[in-house]
C-alpha cells in the first residue's frame, strides 16, 4: 500500500532557527517541540520516515501558530521563512514531500492573502495551506478572514483546520486558567468543532461553495456527536431566549448537518479504532485522508504512523477504499501525481 500522510509536522530550519531568537511564545515554543528533534531536524525526520515502505509526507508547521509568534508587522515575515523553507525541502526531496500545507500571517489578513497567492501563483509546492481553529481569540467566520477563503477557493486549494487553545482558557469561570491539560484534551477537539459550526452557521460555505475544508482528529467531535449537528440543530434558537436565532436556518440554503457532512477529516486519532470506525462511518471513504500527526507521540516520531497503519489494517476495507483513505484522495484534493 502507498501512504500520502496528509497531516504531520514539522518546522524548516531558517524558520527554526529565528524561532529561538526572540522572546514570547516563538522562543518558548514549548518543552515539548523543544525535545521533539523529529520536528526539526530532518535527518532525523528521514530516519523515521524510512521505517516505513511507499510513504511520504504532506508537511506543515507545528505549533504555536504564526500570528502567535509576533505582532501584525512581523508575522509576515515569518510565514514566508516556513514556506520558502517548505518549497526548498519539496524541490529537494520531492519523493518524500509532493507538497505542504502553507502557513499565514492571520492577523495580518492582507498580508496573509498576498501570501497565499505568492506561493499559489510560484507553483512551489503549496498544496493547501493550514489555519487554526482562533486567530488570537477571534473566530474563524468574522468578515476581515473571508478574503483568505475566498482566496483558496479561487485556487480551488483545500483549508485544512488545526486546533489552536491553551491553558488561558478555563475549564471553570472561577478559575483563572485550564488544568491537567484539560485544555488540550478535550478543548482541542471543541475548538475545531467550534470553529466548524461557526464556518457552517454563518453561511460562509454557502458563499463560497466550492471551498474545500479539511477537519484535524476525524472531524473532531463531530461524527460523534452526529445526533446533536442533525436533528439538535435543525433545532436552532429553541434554547435560547437572550436574542432571536430564527433568521440562521432560513438564511442557509441546506440543514446545518448537510453542511457538516461537506468536510474532509483525517484519520489522525492517535492510534483509536474506535474514532476511526466513527469517523469512516459519518464521512465516507471518499473524505477521509490518511494522516498520523507525526511526530507527537511517545515514541517522538513513528508510533502514531505505525498504529494509524494497523487501526486502518485492522478494518478489512475493500481494497478500493484502502487506497482512497491511503493515497488516492489526498492525491485528488492535493492535485498530486
Amino acid at each position: 500500500m502507498r501512504y500520502i500522510d496528509a497531516f504531520n509536522h514539522f518546522f524548516p530550519k531558517p524558520l527554526w532557527d529565528r524561532i529561538q531568537t526572540f522572546a514570547g511564545a516563538g522562543k518558548n515554543i514549548g518543552k515539548r517541540m523543544q525535545n521533539i528533534p523529529c520536528i526539526y531536524d530532518l535527518d532525523e525526520r528521514f530516519r523515521v520516515m524510512d521505517g516505513f515502505e511507499n510513504y511520504q509526507q504532506v508537511i506543515s508547521l507545528g505549533m504555536p501558530p504564526v500570528e502567535a509568534m509576533g505582532p501584525p508587522n512581523a508575522t509576515p515575515e515569518l510565514a514566508r521563512l516556513g514556506n520558502a523553507g517548505f518549497a526548498e525541502l519539496c524541490t529537494k526531496y520531492p519523493e518524500r514531500f509532493p507538497g505542504y500545507l502553507a502557513s499565514l500571517p492571520m492577523n495580518n489578513p492582507i498580508e496573509a492573502v498576498k501570501e497565499l497567492e505568492r506561493v499559489f501563483e510560484a507553483n512551489d509546492g503549496a498544496v493547501g495551506l493550514q489555519i487554526h481553529s482562533n486567530v488570537n481569540g477571534m473566530p474563524l467566520d468574522h468578515e476581515q478572514f473571508f478574503p483568505i477563503f475566498e482566496t483558496a477557493a479561487k485556487f480551488d486549494r483545500p483549508v485544512f483546520l488545526h486546533p489552536s487553545r491553551g491553558e488561558e482558557m478555563p475549564d471553570y469561570l472561577s478559575e483563572d486558567k485550564s488544568r491537567y491539560e484539560i485544555w488540550w484534551t478535550f478543548g482541542w477537539p471543541y475548538e475545531t468543532s467550534a470553529a466548524m459550526a461557526r464556518i457552517v452557521l454563518s453561511g460562509l460555505m454557502d458563499k463560497l461553495p466550492n471551498l474545500k475544508l479539511l477537519a484535524h482528529h476525524l472531524g473532531a467531535m463531530v461524527p460523534y456527536f452526529e445526533g446533536r449537528v442533525g436533528p439538535g440543530q435543525d433545532q436552532l434558537g429553541k434554547r435560547t431566549s437572550t436574542e432571536d436565532l430564527s433568521h440562521v436556518l432560513r438564511h442557509l440554503k441546506r440543514r446545518p448537518f448537510d453542511y457538516f457532512k461537506d468536510f474532509y477529516a483525517d484519520t489522525a486519532v492517535f492510534g483509536s479504532r474506535a474514532a476511526t470506525v466513527c469517523g469512516l462511518e459519518f464521512y465516507g471513504v471518499d473524505k477521509v485522508l490518511f494522516a498520523s500527526d507525526s511526530p507527537f507521540d511517545p515514541e517522538r516520531g513513528p508510533g502514531y504512523i505505525r498504529d494509524t497503519i494497523a487501526v486502518l489494517n485492522s478494518l478489512s476495507l475493500p481494497k478500493e477504499d484502502m487506497e482512497k483513505v491511503c493515497f488516492r484522495n489526498a492525491q485528488k484534493l492535493f492535485r498530486v501525481e
